[in-house]
């Protein structure tokens, strides 16, 4: 019988993290410990950083995901295991897992084999209550809203418009849409509202997004909850909102450091979904990470039309921050899937299928390397039934379009399977247009502001990297880019009303702002049953929100939920401790 995941971990041999803090020169008062093996880093220190250099940055990204699990997460692990065993010094950064898919459909998210971030268990259950916090800011803004409509409401909010929302960190179906402050005048107005899930959130999105205490402050505040009859915006500030919510999250925005199975440092930090907001982890976890390693590997989540986009279009474009290469995870079984093949059939050689779902691959491929200018390499995540055929097939797809695709073992073998990875990764940062202008310019310019950070840490944009659109496009001239550049749609839709929303943020100043497009992960389109490469597909506009904290626009297309629900048999239901107390049955 196979080892499990949790059992790897369990019997993993993991190092103080102390030690781990004091390879990175990071000094014992900096460190706050949770327990033995996870600890937060001060802002403090972060801050010190500010003038060191920034090393390289490798952006993890995959083909379109399918039921089958094309483990993302274990290639980034194994890839920064990998580079730290042929010489280079290296750090991952990923995002926190979410009590949602760990006990929905998904199981865990800390990689999985010999390519994992330990301590498995406390990262996938609670960690150091991140998202409790963020959890308990969003809720405490909610109250406030309710509460001061209930004492006298000075502010003319009209609670039709009320458009914060509450959120859970467990997918809860019912709580989608519901009525509150039901039981008479003692509770408050009774008005519609609903929960989205913690991922979802636009505190979740500012967390991640904040380049220190004081910008998190003021994004707080700049979050719009409602609108007065008159339609004027009311945000958290007017509540007085913001500065308590900045006190909770104080302490969680120190992003927190644990390690791989191989004592890779990894900063695990903030998670966004990439299907419903801007699937990155923080920016100041990336950012930190530059300034004490070489090479830092983090990823983006979801397929490149998902993660990758939102990456390079929101954090990218608002930071300054430049990939030097791109790494795009595929598996034999994702290829087969995406030329129509079924899961139950899956394990059995097709070459001719695999053939045919390549299209999706060299979709994405082309993505990064045209659109975006990033050069690539294709991680082959192999399974022990994947057949030389096929691996010959994939290979030879990936080529065909000028990319290397190397073949890594690092589920079965750890760091060590990775290393032909490693090596290609190092070769392209090398020579590509990130390392072209940081050689011109001097170190760190090509990630940086050229000397000096400007307030709020935010870099000035260098043309190592290439927009899907403008600054200066309209909204709908944005979403339209990302449709049909990305997704390959020949157009895209929404309603009257829909439409009208979109041109009033418009004219109310919000054009300026990226947009965060949510919709299913499985495929291109807003149809998750349309595999491969589709084109010619429309995209609809079903709903459109406001991020001015977070400072986005999402548009939410097609059916997907920001409440996702629980499956049929949960992943809840393996879970269990034993008479030691030690957790079984988590991945």
């Amino acid at each position: 019988m196979a080892t499990s995941n949790i059992e790897i971990a369990q019997h993993a041999d993991l190092w103080p993290i102390g030690r781990i803090a004091q390879d990175l020169g990071i000094p014992d008062d900096e460190l706050e410990p949770y327990g033995r093996y996870k600890a937060k880093v001060s802002l403090r220190h972060l801050q010190s950083l500010r003038d060191s250099p920034r090393g390289r940055l490798v952006l993890m990204t995959a083909v379109s995901p399918t039921p089958a699990g094309e483990g993302k997460t274990t290639t980034t692990v194994g890839l920064g295991d990998a580079l730290r065993r042929i010489g280079e010094r290296s750090m991952i950064c990923l995002r926190e897992p979410a009590l949602g898919p760990v006990f929905g459909m998904k199981g865990g998210a800390a990689g999985g084999g010999y390519a994992q971030v330990v301590p498995m268990e406390d990262i996938n259950l609670h960690f150091t209550g991140d998202f409790s916090a963020i959890g308990i800011a969003t809720n405490l803004l909610a109250a406030l809203i309710d509460n001061h409509v209930h004492h006298g409401n000075a502010l003319g909010i009209d609670v039709r418009r009320v458009t914060w929302r509450r959120v859970l960190d467990v997918n809860d179906r019912a709580l989608r849409d519901t009525v509150i402050g039901l039981g008479g005048p003692g509770n408050g107005y009774p008005r519609e509202g609903g929960f989205d899930i913690v991922v979802a959130s636009e505190v979740m999105a500012i967390f991640c997004l904040a380049t220190g205490l004081a910008d998190l402050k003021e994004r707080l505040g700049e979050i719009v909850v409602a609108y007065t009859r008159d339609r004027t915006p009311v945000r958290a500030r007017d509540l007085q909102a913001h500065g308590a919510m900045a006190a909770i999250l104080r302490d969680a925005l120190a992003p927190n450091l644990v390690q791989t199975l191989e004592h890779t440092p990894a900063f695990v930090h903030g998670g966004p979904f990439a299907n419903i907001a801007h699937g990155c982890n923080s920016y100041l976890a990336t950012d930190s990470a530059l300034r004490m390693a070489d090479y830092v590997v983090t990823e983006a989540g979801f397929g490149a039309d998902l993660g990758a986009e939102k990456f390079v279009d929101i954090l990218c474009r608002t930071t300054g921050l430049r990939p030097d290469v791109a790494v795009v995870v595929a598996t034999v079984r994702a290829m087969k899937y995406h030329g129509g093949v079924e899961v139950a059939d899956l394990p059995h050689e097709n070459v001719a299928a695999l053939e045919h779902g390549t299209a999706n691959l060299v979709r994405h491929l082309t993505t990064i390397r045209e659109t975006w200018g990033i050069p690539a390499v294709v991680a082959i995540n192999h399974r022990t039934e994947d057949t030389d055929a096929e691996i010959s097939a994939l290979l030879a797809a990936s080529e065909a379009v000028g990319v290397t695709a190397v073949v890594a073992r690092h589920f079965a073998e750890g760091g060590a399977g990775a290393e032909d990875l490693a090596r290609e990764v190092v070769r392209l940062c090398a020579r590509g247009p990130v390392a072209a202008l940081r050689q011109a310019q001097g170190p760190g310019v090509a990630q940086g502001p050229g000397g000096a950070e400007p307030v709020g840490g935010v870099a000035e944009p260098v043309e190592a990297l290439r927009f899907t659109y403008p600054d200066d496009a309209t909204l709908w001239q944005k979403m339209s880019a990302i449709a049909t550049r990305i997704y390959g749609a020949s157009e895209v839709t929404a309603s009257t009303s829909v439409r009208a929303q979109i041109k009033r943020l418009q004219d109310e100043g919000y054009g300026g702002y990226p947009v965060c497009v949510a919709k299913t992960q499985y495929s291109f389109s807003t149809d998750p049953r349309l595999r491969g490469a589709p084109t010619g597909h429309v995209v609809d506009i079903r709903e459109v929100r406001l991020a001015a904290g977070a400072r986005f626009v999402v548009m939410v297309c097609g059916d997907i939920m920001t409440m996702p629900g629980l499956p049929a048999v949960p992943a809840a239901n393996t879970i269990d401790i034993d008479d030691d107390g030690r957790i079984v049955g988590l991945f």
